[in-house]
Order: structure tokens, then C-alpha cells, then sequence
């Protein structure tokens, strides 16, 4: 039995630290503050739950005995350091807080901590990348390498983003709240990129809990603000999300979007994330992600892979590449074009994308795959062996292994080289 509550507890953490943390930064007014109380909170689970059983609400008690935990903390630092404004403003929040009990409207109190949060981190007077970056590893605890990869930068470089920005919050003394109506709109792209990012690390990572707690954030951001960015990222994120149980084999491989059994897709998923992409796209001020989310429901709503409207996609990214201009937006089109028009029409637009996403393995992924197709079979290893060294999560390493393997078979004049699995 201690085993299995000890199992629980971890599994707890996984799940809901994020959330806990979250609350105990409104009530003790630091990051560092929470993140010390959030770590004491859960030894103190793992010392108590054993010897008194779990409480009824294990996440208000956590809260609750962070709350303490880090008063207590302060006061303490208070006594060894002497008199310092950050120290009194800290526990005034604290000591002003309400006792957590296990109440009823517990839950959605912590729901809309982690929102609170969300707009907290992404405050105008931040520079948006600092603001992403901040979010991602304070709300949804991504870790610094994960975001560094998401940002195509070194992980020591987002380390020290992180550190300067939540410095920058306490210098500034940046409140913690969902700001007004007329606050929101320049907070709103920031939101809606973090929210967008936190759904690719979970969908990447087959991590249901992040992909969950990003679904769960566009529904509060739909709720709070009808814009027609935020139908589209709902509607783009459902999308996306209804394929998950296609996406593995029973031995948890890969399977490509075209290959995927879509009698497996949740199809009342599928009617929701259409009807929202429709809406986004009959209202004024649509952009990516409402273009995205139109994307993604073509690709739903092909009876099969064969079927896939790829005109009409391709015209949707030249719609997406002119108000969002980038390179991994021009990659996708190229794929696009090339489902189109042929292998070679869509690698003519690719290698010259190569040097601008030297970190992306998607990148040479995208062109290796339409190598394969075209029978560049040489060209195909060189750049599957390229995307191997960029790519972070083992279900894609296999994938890609696998798709060597086979043109290196295809290709008897490789055999004598090493392909690496």
C-alpha cells in the first residue's frame, strides 16, 4: 500500500503541480516563493498520506499546505536577512489570502489561477519571445530544452531568457491577474502562441495531459474572448487532437497522417473543430490560426488520404505564408504543392529552406520523405540521416530509422555504409 500511494503521488505531480503552482504564485506573490512551498507541499504528502490516508481533495490540501509552507519559509528568510520590500510585499499577499479548505468552488479557483498565470507571463511590457518562453516552462513545466527546441535556440540562451524575465516581473512589480477588456487584445497574441505551443510539445511528445490542459485553456480563452484567433486555435487544436488514437501502432509506432486508420479518428471532434473553423473564418480579423484550422479540417473530412483536397490547401497556404510569413509555414506549403504537382515541384521549393531551419528536423524529415517518392534514394539517406540528428522524441527517431532503413535496402549500392539502427 505505501508503494501504491507513493505511485499516486507522483502521478499527482505529473498532473497537477502545474496547477498548484500556479495558485500558490497568486498567493505568495513569487515565482521562486511557489516553486520552493509547491516541492515542500508534496514531501510533506509523501511524509503524511502513508501515515493519515489521502485527503478527500488532494489538490486543495496541496495548495493549502504550500500556502503555509511558503509563509513560513518567508518569515524565516525574513528573520536572517533583515528588512527587504520584496520580502514584506510577499507576505502581506500571503498573510491577506484566504485559508485553503476543501470547498466546493475549489476547482475552478485553481482553474482560473492557471489562466491568471497565463496573462501574468504574458504582460505587454515583456518582449513576446521572453513571454512564450516564461510561460512555458512556468505554467505547463516544460522543460528548458524542450522550449529552447521550440524556439530553435540553445538551451543555456532560454535559460537565461527565463531567469531575466521573471526577474523583469518582480522589478516591475507586474500584477497577477487577467487584465480587462481593453487589456486584452495586447496580451491575446501572446496567449494564443503559448496555448498553440503548449499543444504541439503534448501532441510531439504524445502527452495527453499537455494536450488536454491546452484544449482546456482555449475553451476558458473562447469563453473569456470570442475572438475569431481564438475559435481557430480551439478549432485547429481539436482538429489535430481527434487523430490521436491513429497516431501509434500497438507497438507505439509512428504512423503517418495518410497511412492513419480513420474509422480511429474521434469524429465528434472532428464536427466541433469544422463548425469552429467555419465560424472563425465568417468573422472579420481572421489570421493563422483560423488559415491553420481550415487546413486541418480538410485533411479531416477526406474520406481517405486520397481524396485530400490538396488545391484547395495549398491555396490556404498562400493565404497562411502572407500574413504569417516564415519558413516552417513555406515548408508546409512545399509539401503541399508537392502532393499537388509531384515530388520534384515540391523539393525544387524545400532545399533552398534547408539553410533558414538549420535546427528544425522536420526540415530535411520533409525532404527525405519526398526523395523517397521521387526515387533520389541517395538524397533520401543523406537527409533522413540529417533529421536524425535534429530530432528530440524517440516515436519520431523510429519512424525515421525505419524510413532509412528502407531506402538503404532499396539501395543496394548504400549497403556498405552505416545507417545507424
Amino acid at each position: 500500500m505505501p508503494h501504491l500511494l507513493q505511485d499516486t503521488i507522483a502521478a499527482l505531480y505529473r498532473q497537477e503541480s502545474r496547477r498548484v503552482f500556479s495558485t500558490l504564485v497568486r498567493l505568495l506573490g513569487s515565482f521562486d516563493a511557489a516553486e520552493e512551498a509547491l516541492h515542500d507541499a508534496f514531501v510533506a504528502a509523501a511524509e503524511q498520506w502513508p501515515a493519515q490516508g489521502m485527503p478527500e481533495n488532494p489538490v486543495a490540501w496541496l495548495v493549502s499546505t504550500g500556502r503555509f509552507k511558503g509563509i513560513d519559509r518567508i518569515r524565516r528568510d525574513r528573520r536572517l536577512v533583515g528588512w527587504a520590500d520584496a520580502v514584506d510585499e510577499a507576505e502581506s499577499v500571503a498573510d491577506d489570502a484566504p485559508i485553503w479548505e476543501e470547498r466546493a468552488d475549489d476547482a475552478r479557483a485553481i482553474e482560473d489561477d492557471r489562466l491568471r498565470l497565463v496573462f501574468t507571463c504574458c504582460h505587454p511590457s515583456l518582449a513576446e519571445p521572453a513571454r512564450i518562453a516564461l510561460t512555458l516552462r512556468e505554467v505547463c513545466g516544460l522543460t528548458t530544452e524542450a522550449i529552447a527546441s521550440a524556439f530553435l535556440v540553445a538551451t543555456p540562451a532560454m535559460a537565461q531568457r527565463i531567469v531575466r524575465t521573471k526577474a523583469k516581473i518582480t522589478a516591475a512589480r507586474i500584477p497577477y491577474e487577467v487584465p480587462g477588456p481593453a487589456e486584452l487584445p495586447a496580451r491575446l497574441a501572446s496567449v494564443l502562441r503559448v496555448v498553440y505551443l503548449i499543444f504541439n510539445e503534448g501532441h510531439a511528445a504524445l502527452s495527453p495531459v499537455l494536450a488536454d490542459e491546452a484544449i482546456r485553456l482555449a475553451r476558458l480563452l473562447r469563453a473569456l474572448l470570442p475572438d475569431p484567433e481564438v475559435l481557430g486555435l480551439l478549432a485547429l487544436l481539436l482538429l489535430h487532437d481527434a487523430r490521436r488514437d491513429a497516431r501509434l501502432t500497438r507497438d507505439g509506432d509512428l504512423v503517418p497522417l495518410e497511412e492513419q486508420d480513420r474509422s480511429l479518428w474521434r469524429h465528434d471532434a472532428i464536427s466541433e473543430g469544422c463548425a469552429l473553423a467555419e465560424a472563425a473564418l465568417s468573422r472579420p480579423g481572421f489570421r493563422a490560426y483560423a488559415l491553420q484550422a481550415a487546413i486541418a479540417a480538410l485533411h479531416c473530412e477526406a474520406p481517405s488520404a486520397a481524396d485530400t483536397d490538396w488545391p484547395q490547401i495549398v491555396g490556404l497556404y498562400d493565404a497562411l505564408l502572407r500574413v504569417e510569413p516564415s519558413p516552417v509555414i513555406a515548408l508546409n506549403r512545399a509539401v503541399a504543392i508537392a502532393m499537388r504537382d509531384g515530388s520534384e515541384a515540391g523539393l525544387a521549393l524545400i532545399e533552398p529552406l534547408l539553410p533558414l531551419l538549420p535546427n528544425y528536423h522536420a526540415a530535411p524529415a520533409a525532404a527525405a520523405d519526398l526523395c523517397r517518392r521521387a526515387g533520389r534514394l541517395v538524397d533520401a539517406q543523406a537527409h533522413y540521416r540529417a533529421a536524425l540528428a535534429l530530432v528530440r522524441q524517440d516515436t519520431e527517431r523510429r519512424f525515421l530509422l525505419r524510413r532509412l532503413k528502407e531506402v538503404s535496402l532499396a539501395n543496394p549500392s548504400s549497403w556498405d555504409r552505416t545507417d545507424g539502427g
